[in-house]
């Protein structure tokens, strides 16, 4: 059986089942309790669960980002809530230099079972400060995992396989996505860390995309079928572990691909899927691989000029045209 529910009831959803299934599962953050969370994902869990498990913080990002890193290398499994994802910059040491490495340094003798969660990526007009992608930034570190859903079902299943994973795990929201509404299946349901979905099916070309953009990819995929193409979209859900068997398998049966990613193009997650698909099966590739990009600017406070920088399907569509080598 499956239910309607909103993003943001999803990973609500996810919260409430672990801290009734483990009394070790804490959230900390700003406005996480009295004030039910920023985008209302904590909604309830004070008055459920208590003020000793759900814990109000100063505006104090290393602060309470250490605090959730060191409660986990205690023997808890501290769910940390970011505002944005942008202030998570504030607490890149405690990050980098704490919950990444904690493991490898002590010889296996720590866990670092945390979670770090929240918002990322541009919402409506929210400008340079807020409106960032950092995912192939904590990406790039040995010892993080990070994690970005798309959908409802997604958002729970994998947010409840990161509560659950013994390493620290970065878990980035689509700030936009937590109105929109999919199918969740009832009852407990876990999605490995790791491991991509096809969202689409396609045969001429494999568009690959991860959080929002998936929505852009299938807008396209879509306005495609107009050209007689059929474009496969393939979610990426988590970006560090890649699903470089997915990838691979995908673009090994359509020849073509196209990267579609919010974040700035420079040493983006599009590079290094890029390289994936490179070296595995050049051989097999039958146009080189484009890129569908952020601009390579801050965000613009302008509603006319953040529609220019965040890539659309009419952008996408130019792409997939070129690799089918039908433009012109």
């Amino acid at each position: 059986m499956l239910k309607k529910i909103t993003y943001r009831e999803a990973l609500n959803e996810a919260l409430v089942e672990e801290m009734e299934r483990d009394p070790a599962v804490v959230l900390i953050g700003e406005e996480v309790g009295q004030y039910d969370g920023a985008y209302k994902v904590s909604q309830g869990l004070l008055k459920k669960f208590g003020e000793k498990r759900v814990i109000d913080t100063p505006i104090t990002e290393a602060g309470f980002a250490g605090l959730g890193i060191g409660a986990a290398m205690g023997g808890l499994r501290p769910v940390v809530e970011m505002m944005t994802f942008n202030f998570a910059l504030l607490a890149l040491d405690q990050i980098v230099n704490g919950a990444a490495k904690m493991r490898y340094m002590s010889g296996g003798q720590v866990k670092v079972p945390c979670v770090i969660r929240g918002p990322g990526g541009a919402a409506h007009q929210l400008a340079a400060q807020h409106s960032q992608c950092f995912e192939s930034t904590f990406a790039s570190v040995p010892g993080l995992k990070v994690v970005m859903p798309s959908t409802s079902r997604d958002a729970k299943g994998l947010l409840k396989s990161a509560i659950r994973d013994d390493n620290p795990v970065i878990f980035i929201e689509g700030e936009i996505l937590y109105g929109s509404v999919g199918d969740v299946p009832e009852g407990e349901y876990l999605i490995p860390i790791g491991v991509g979905d096809i969202k689409r099916e396609g045969s001429d070309v494999t568009i690959i995309a991860h959080s929002k953009m998936v929505y852009v990819a299938l807008t396209a995929a879509k306005r495609l079928e107009e050209f007689g193409i059929s474009a496969e979209v393939l979610d990426l859900r988590t970006i560090r572990p890649l699903d470089e068997e997915l990838i691979v398998q995908s673009v090994r049966k359509t020849h073509r691909c196209v990267i579609v990613e919010e974040g700035w193009h420079f040493y983006g997650v599009g590079a290094q899927v890029a390289d994936v698909i490179y070296n595995h099966i050049f051989d097999e590739l039958d146009a080189p691989i484009r890129r569908v990009t952020g601009l390579d600017v801050p965000m613009p406070y302008s509603k006319p000029l953040e529609h220019q920088v965040i890539p659309d399907a009419h952008r996408v569509i130019d792409a997939v045209r070129d690799v089918l080598y039908m433009k012109g």
